[in-house]
């Protein structure tokens, strides 16, 4: 029993070691968060809409059965990288033709109103999750985060923090492109 305690340091140092070496692992993405809504339905959901905003709510209804796939992005006013994907977001919705839904997380209204007013308003449909229901139904681990929903009401695509920069928004090009929510470039 004696020797058992002795060793139980060793034990505990090993089992240690072992969950560093697997966090260094070069091929384990440490920024990826898994999803289980990937090829699935997207949540069921109803949102009213923002108070100050000329757009209606959202619901799940509105993303079944569209005659074309869909962009849903969680995003708030105070959330410092949403204003920084804002741009890009605008930029996909305006020029490129992608149609762009927003669910405001855990938002003030009157401070959702006023933000996008001042930045523009690139959404067709925005939902108010004041309570973060919502958010919990999608799995969002943060905001922002966005989702690419398939005409079916499937979803095909999440992408986790801001699509910013020219590899997260190449990465996000591709996968709207597979969707089939953008054309190709070469098209």
């Amino acid at each position: 029993m004696k020797r058992l305690i002795a060793f139980t340091p060793f034990f505990i140092a090993l089992v240690v070691g072992g969950f560093f070496l697997w966090g260094l692992n070069p091929d384990r993405d440490p920024n990826e968060v898994p999803t289980v809504l990937i090829s699935q339905p997207a949540p069921d959901f109803d949102l009213s809409p923002i108070e100050g905003v000329d757009v209606p709510g959202l619901a799940r209804a509105n993303l079944v059965n569209s005659d074309t796939p869909v962009v849903v992005n969680v995003f708030a006013s105070w959330c410092v990288p949403c204003r920084a994907e804002h741009a890009v977001l605008s930029k996909l919705a305006q020029k490129d033709g992608m149609r762009l839904y927003g669910i405001n997380y855990k938002d003030k209204p009157k401070d959702a109103a006023r933000w996008l007013n001042n930045l523009g308003n690139p959404y067709t449909r925005i939902g108010s999750d004041v309570s973060g229901r919502a958010g919990i139904e999608w799995g969002i681990s943060g905001v922002p985060e966005t989702f690419i929903i398939a005409r079916d009401g499937t979803v095909v695509f999440r992408f986790v923090g801001p699509v910013v920069g020219e590899e997260a928004t190449a990465e996000f090009r591709a996968a709207l492109i597979q969707a089939g929510a953008l054309k190709s470039e070469e098209s």
